[in-house]
């Protein structure tokens, strides 16, 4: 498909932190497939990278609002490009590292669909009250939640309990049975991760 003047108008609206608000959902997308290598061969140099990935995804996240305020160029589209990226490196790909290491159980799943769905309602709140949260200034001073990069440090334990040989059902705690239903309780640190994202109540000065 050729292209056209509308892909190239596309292409010049883009500026310099959104390329790298792309790197960090190129990283998240990354470490989805780490994850699913290790998952497929059990090689554990495949967690280690995934995690990396996450947090080269957390260092393009702080660079593109960083290079958007110096460059003056904050905008709608970039707002919600980091959004999207969020939600794939913060949110899609802990949730599948998660799965890789041994939350695989219905409940475990429910449970990783749940924190999915708080970084999304998250990130969305967040784009619609952004205005109202900011001063004259036009900066946000805080945040209602915890940010969803938060998660990363949930990844950096998962790696560390792969290492240790401690994935499955040797995990902390072990696997236990609800009504017949087996789930993992380390899987209850997403739960708490996602419900804190969501909290209103809870603010945390922005940097």
């Amino acid at each position: 498909m050729p292209m056209t003047r509308r892909h190239f108008s596309m292409i010049r609206s883009f500026h310099l932190a959104d390329l790298f608000t792309i790197a960090n959902g190129f990283c998240g997308v990354a470490a989805l497939f780490q994850a699913m290598r290790f998952l497929a061969g059990g090689e554990r140099w495949r967690m280690d990278a995934a995690a990396v990935l996450v947090l080269l995804a957390l260092l393009f996240d702080v660079l593109d609002g960083r290079i958007a305020r110096w460059r003056h160029h904050a905008s709608p589209m970039g707002r919600e490009l980091d959004s999207l990226a969020d939600v794939i490196s913060f949110g899609v790909a802990p949730a599948g590292i998660a799965f890789a290491a041994g939350l695989q159980t219905a409940l475990d799943q429910g449970i990783l669909m749940y924190f999915v769905g708080c970084g999304l309602s998250r990130l969305a709140r967040y784009n619609i009250t952004a205005e109202a949260l900011s001063t004259d200034t036009g900066k946000v001073t805080h945040f209602e939640g915890t940010p969803i990069p938060t998660s990363v440090l949930l990844v950096l334990a998962l790696v560390a309990l792969a290492w240790a040989g401690r994935t499955g059902d040797g995990l902390p705690l072990g696997s236990v049975s609800i009504g017949g239903a087996a789930f993992h309780p380390f899987v209850l640190a997403f739960g708490l991760s996602g419900s804190l994202m969501i909290s209103k109540t809870l603010r945390i000065p922005k940097p």
